[in-house]
This record gives C-alpha cells, structure tokens and sequence, in this order.
C-alpha cells in the first residue's frame, strides 16, 4: 500500500452510533471528554472551505518579553538581550461560555475574547505546553480553568483569572505536579492529573534518575485525583507496580523496585458513563537498554483503564512489550462506538509512538479485530533480553513505515540517493525491523522512529462516517548502544534521555545518532511517503483511504508530493471536513473526510504543530484557530509567535 492512494467504501452508520450531545463549544482539548475532537458545526464546508480568511491574530509573546523554553514541556527562564527571540506553542485552545483560554509558553495563561482575540485576563504562571482544562462549576462554585504549573495544580476563576479561594493556597495546590506537557483531566468532578515527564522540566538534564532518589522518583510517577472544589487528594495509583499487584511479575527479580519512571505526559480520556479514565503511559527509563529490567515491563507503553472514583485497576493492554525504543503511548486515547458483527461495542482506539493502531473494547480491554504476537529481532546488546515478540492487530495494519530494507532507499535525485547510500555503508548502519533494536557498537534505524509516526498529536473521529483520522510521519532512528565514554558523532536532532547516573546501566548510546535523514536537505533516506494523513473504518477495521500530507519544497515540482515529517493532529467537523497542520512545510491544510482530496492549503509563517479548535462565536459565525511558531520535537525553529483565527468572510 506504500506510496499509493486507495479507498474502501464508507459506510455511514450514525444512526447506529451513539454520540455524544455537543453545543458550539470546545470545552475540553479533545472536545469531549472521550477526545473525539469532533465539531457538530457544518458553516465551514468543502464546498465554502477555500473562502476562508483570517479574522485575528493573536501575539503570544508579551512585548519586551524574552523567554527560552525550558524543554519539551514548561516553558523556561528570562534569558539575556539578543538570544532567541521565541517559543513554540502547542496549544489547544479552550472556547466556553464566550470566553477563550490558552496556556502560553512565555509563562502565562490568558482568556481571550474568542471573536476578536482581544485579552481578557492574564495569569502569570509556567504551564503545560499543549493547553488547558475547564470545569463548568456548580450551584454554589463558579467556572474554573485548571491546569498544572511548576509547583503544583492551579485553579483559576474562568472570568477574572484570578486564584481560586479554598483551592490550596489562593488557587494553587502546592506540590502535587501536573504534566508539563499535557492538560490535567476533569471527570465527574475530579482533577485527575499525571506527573511531568522529568525530562521536561530541564533541557540539560538526561535522565530523572541522576538528580533523585528512587523513591522520590517513584513518587513523582503518581497518577492522582483531586476534589476539584477543595483539591483535597482523592485517589493515587502508580504505573510502576508494588509486590502483589498486577504487572509486578513482569519486572524480573523484583527490577520494578529499582526502576525510576514510567510516566504520563500525554493526554487522558474519560467515560463518565462506565467510570472509566484511561492512561497512557511511556516507556520505562531508561528507553533504550532494559537489561536492568528484564521482561515486559507493565506499565511500560500501555494503555490502563482505572476506575475513575476509586483509582482502582481494572484492565490495561500494552503496545510494546519491554520498550527499548521510546516508542511511548503518548497520545489521548479517544472513545467512540463500534458496530460490528451486529454488535455496538464501545471501543477506545489507542496509538503509539510504533504507528500501530489498536482498536480495544473499552469495558474489558480486549482487542476488537483480534491480535497476534508476531516474533521480532533479537538484541546483540550484552544483558539485553529484547521481546521475542511483540503484539499486531489483524486489523487495521500498521499506520507508518515500520521496517526498512536496502532496496527502499529514497530514489528521488541522483545526489540524495548517492549520500544516503554512502551514509549507510560508511558507518555500517544496519536496517530491518519491525522493532530493529539498537546496535551494539554500531547502529542501527528503526521506523518509525522515536519522534514516532503519531506523538501527542492521536487522532480525531467522525461518529456520522465512522471514520478514524490520523497523520502520521516515517522518519526513523539512528541509535547504537555502546559502553559509558564511547565516541557519540551527533548526525542531527537525536532524541531522548540517557541513562544518566544509574549504576546498573553500564551503556549510553554512542557512534552515529539522530534522525535518518540528509541533514543538509532535510529529506529522508527511506523512499517516500515521509508523512501521510488516513481515514480508518472502525466498523470494519480497514483503511479506507491515504494521502500523502506535505510537500518537499526544495524538490522540482513533479516531485515535491512526498509527504513531510508532522506533529501535531486532525479535528473532524460535521460538514465532512478533517483539518491538520502538523507538517515541517508550514502548511495548513483541510481535506474532505470521505474521500482524502484535498480542499484548501495555506502557508503560513511558521509551522503548526497543535490539534487546532473550531468552534461558534457569539457573532454567529464558525472560527478556526490555531497557534503558528514552530518549535518541535522535529527541531524546526521556534519562528513566530501567532495564535491565528480564521472565518468566513
């Protein structure tokens, strides 16, 4: 299926879906709080959509404002005069009640006014990277937007942005983490939130493990619940399991009680009916040697269904046994209906960092189109006990390039093609997979790499098609394993943490690292498509069509449709369209969901690389908004500062 565009049949079933009741709001990052990230709204439609014009923009960086990121995840400190000018963004930004509110990585949280732009209030805090979380109120509490900052959780009056009384201490519950990437979740009145992936909070530091104790370590792992009227703690379940739980014997010799992280930095989602909160969860550190930690290692990439008023387990499904490829579960699961064998399940689709999609009966866990263990490569790294085998669904096949052989080298120009084989015979770079571990004293690339070919960005869901969405990308990873005080020669943007300063691990990746590509072009040296954008039937668990998503500029014309590495994610609408940034070209594009073709492209000044919104506003009409700055895990440059809205004329 490689490089072609093909369709299946549709098959329209929203009468036998159940669906969620939606106004012209989006209250939550994934619209509802199952994450469908599906508008009812139909003023924007394939045939209006190129018409589209920009009604504001608004500047996230205050003026006379110089600030640095402070990692993936917090933004970070005052730096001097001269150095870089901005910041990425990622946010999702929240419209309710006439009021927008967006987490700013210059070190604040504002409401907006969702018509104009203009800013209502401001609240200086360091907050997640990707948005914010509301709770509506009751009879006897107003609105509140909540999130997690450095110190703890923060709630905030939604109308004067000021701290919240009898919330902790003027708003802010002190030491109870957050993720510094993702929103915190309110579900049947509770804050359940995750702790920030360490590496987030400092760009120099490697690993978690090196700057504290494992039990502090452990601690900071916590997934918790909160009143969330009073913030007093409610429940807490931790990913790394105690003797006698579930998963504790898949830590051999008892390694769990040594092991420093399993986190969530990615979004959750809830089933308020069932009770249910669903986790996805990274890979264990360190990410790419376990041979401190042999067997598979539960929590570790996995999807865990908790009860929701108790914080009790009640089933998990894990996407990559023993990961030593960073492949973590970081996007939101999203929630929907599967009518299938003349049976409505309802079903929680979930992603990783691999591209393999799993479509899962959300009551029990249970695959829906079944799942196999296929054998996998063995390891030549000393000590390690890779996973002889790892799961694959029957249905839909992987969604990214997961393996590679000589013969798929990019054939695009005579002089790329003439470096990449160069590049791979010159450092004996070895290629297969899936699931091609690292090497040892040389390396070797795996797809689709630990960018991933979906990250944070998931996927978006049209209950009326029964259509799933979701961008992916196929840019693979160099890495190669090596004792501590090997030669590291740094290709370009290499990704993830090493073992810091924990004594079991005697390795840390060294030799050639980073992305599996042409630095100099920027194009990849597996043969195209680099991104692509699909549609997946749930009901019958087929692709229904792929299209290429982005473009190679510095191509000839004829040959620029390669698609391009992107993160970030869809949004459906109820007229039929999926709109997505996410590509490194600086393209936002809107396709038609039944079909693939695409409608309207604009260029921007920098990439987006946010799930957008789109939602009504009190003039009547349907908004389209998004951040454009670059800045991203695919190490394009922080380039502007806008948070753009578009409308109909």
């Amino acid at each position: 299926m490689r490089g072609r565009l093909f369709f299946l049949p549709v098959v329209l079933l929203a009468a036998a879906c159940s669906e969620p009741v939606f106004d012209g709001d989006w209250s939550t990052y994934g619209q509802d709080k199952g994450g469908m990230r599906f508008s009812p709204l139909t003023q924007i439609t394939p045939e209006n959509v190129n018409q589209l014009e920009v009604a504001w923009v608004y500047r996230l960086r205050p003026p006379g404002v110089e600030m640095v990121s402070g990692g993936f995840g917090f933004g970070g400190q005052t730096i001097p005069e001269g150095a870089r000018r901005f910041v990425q963004s990622e946010v999702t930004p929240l419209v309710v009640d006439g009021m927008m509110y967006i987490s700013n990585p210059y070190g604040r949280v504002s409401a907006l006014n969702p018509v104009t732009g203009e800013e209502i209030w401001s609240y200086e805090a360091l907050t997640s990277t990707r948005g914010v979380e509301y709770w509506p109120g009751d009879a006897e509490h107003g609105p509140r937007v909540i999130f997690g900052g450095q110190g703890g959780l923060i709630a905030l009056d939604a109308k004067t942005g000021l701290g919240v009384p009898g919330f902790g201490e003027n708003g802010v519950l002190a030491g109870t983490g957050g993720s510094g990437s993702s929103p915190p979740l309110v579900l049947n009145n509770m804050i359940i939130s995750g702790s920030a992936n360490p590496g987030a909070e400092s760009s120099e530091a490697s690993s978690f493990g090196a700057r504290s104790g494992i039990a502090e370590a452990q601690s900071n792992n916590m997934i918790r619940a909160f009143d969330v009227v009073t913030g007093a703690l409610l429940w807490s379940w931790s990913p790394l399991p105690k003797e006698g739980e579930p998963g504790y014997d898949t830590w051999a010799s008892g390694s769990v009680e040594r092991q420093r992280a399993v986190h969530l930095w990615g979004g959750m989602t809830g089933d308020e009916e069932r009770g249910l909160v669903f986790i996805p969860l990274d890979a264990p550190d360190w990410d790419r040697y376990g041979g401190d930690r042999h067997g598979d290692n539960l929590f570790g990439t996995s999807l865990v269904a908790l009860n929701a008023h108790t914080g009790d387990y009640v089933w998990h499904f894990q996407l990559v046994h023993h990961d030593i490829w960073d492949f973590d579960n970081a996007a939101p699961p999203t929630l929907f209906d599967i009518v299938h064998g003349g049976e409505t399940i309802p079903a929680v689709a979930t992603i990783a960092k691999a591209g393999i999609l799993f479509l899962l009966d959300r009551r029990t866990g249970e695959p829906v189109y079944g799942v196999e263990e296929r054998p996998v490569a063995a390891s030549e790294v000393p000590g390690e006990m890779a996973a002889p085998t790892q799961p694959f669904p029957l249905k839909p096949e992987p969604l990214a390039r997961v393996s590679m052989t000589l013969d798929e080298i990019a054939q695009l120009t005579p002089e790329h093609t003439e470096w990449c084989r160069n590049f791979i015979e010159e450092n004996n770079i070895g290629v297969g997979g899936p699931y091609n571990p690292p090497g040892w004293n040389r390396p070797t690339v795996t797809f689709p790499g630990t960018n991933g070919s979906v990250n944070y960005g998931g996927v978006s869901y049209n209950p009326q098609l029964g259509l799933l969405y979701v961008n992916s990308q196929d840019l693979g990873q160099i890495t190669g394993i090596g004792l501590r005080g090997g030669e590291r020669t740094l290709v370009i943007d290499t990704s993830g943490a090493g073992p810091g300063e924990n004594p079991m691990i005697p390795y840390e990746m060294t030799g050639v690292l980073g992305r599996f590509k042409q630095p100099e072009t920027n194009m990849m040296c597996n043969e195209p498509p680099w991104g692509s954008l699909y549609a997946v039937n749930v009901h019958t668990g087929d692709i229904a069509w792929r299209v290429n998503l982005g473009v190679t500029d510095s191509l000839p014309e004829e040959l620029r449709d390669t698609g391009r590495p992107n993160l970030g994610g869809t949004i459906a609408t109820a007229s039929g369209l999926v709109f997505v940034g996410a590509t490194d070209d600086s393209r936002f594009r809107a396709f038609d969901g039944r079909t693939g073709e695409l409608l309207w492209e604009i260029l921007l000044d920098a990439p987006n690389h946010s799930v957008p919104v789109t939602y009504l506003g009190d003039d009547g009409k349907q908004y389209l908004v998004f951040p454009s700055t670059g800045g991203s895990f695919l190490r394009d440059p922080a380039a502007n500062d806008a948070l753009i809205a578009y409308r109909l004329p």
